[in-house]
């Protein structure tokens, strides 16, 4: 417990130079990727909680089980790319921290709310459609469609149209 408390306390510590950082850095698609990669099997079951009382039974998000399992293993490969993006967009002294086997589920556990917090509850069944019409395509690609998005909103959104996008380091070229 001291640990992640230390952990806790040097990413706080770390937050200016990680804000001053971000001015200067973006992250490419693929970094993208991979940092979706690891936050998707917590989004998923996230979701699949918040939404569980409007799905059905049979809804693939409130039942998770190998859908997130699926993602469990593509979060665990990409962590290492996701963890250098991270570097990328703070400071190099960061990486020694996310060394520790506390630091993936604490982001994760931090981020999570943030995502999920925003889903209205009248959106769950479209994105219950979504997610079981993307769920063939490997880990990977899920993870590409979901950038891919991204980039798109914040183009909409820096054309001055009304978008509800968070503001994310990426890449104007994606590259």
């Amino acid at each position: 417990m001291k640990r992640l408390g230390l952990i806790v306390a040097l990413i706080a510590l770390a937050a200016p130079e990680m804000a001053s950082a971000q001015a200067r850095a973006c992250i490419t698609a693929p970094e993208a990727e991979a940092m979706t990669l690891v936050a998707m099997p917590d989004i998923l079951r996230e979701t699949g909680r918040v939404c569980g009382a409007r799905l059905p039974g049979t809804s693939l998000i409130r039942g998770g089980g190998s859908l997130i399992s699926k993602y469990e293993s593509a979060a665990q490969q990409a962590w290492p790319a996701a963890r250098a993006a991270i570097v990328k967009l703070s400071d190099p002294a960061i990486d020694t921290l996310l060394q520790s086997d506390y630091a993936r589920p604490l982001l994760t556990s931090l981020l999570v709310p943030f995502i999920v917090g925003r889903i209205g509850l009248e959106d769950c069944g479209t994105i219950d459609r979504l997610v079981t019409q993307l769920s063939p395509l490997p880990p990977r690609n899920m993870a590409g469609v979901v950038v891919t998005a991204l980039q798109y909103l914040k183009t909409e959104k820096t054309r001055g149209r009304q978008v509800a996008v968070p503001d994310l380091p990426l890449c104007a070229n994606g590259n």
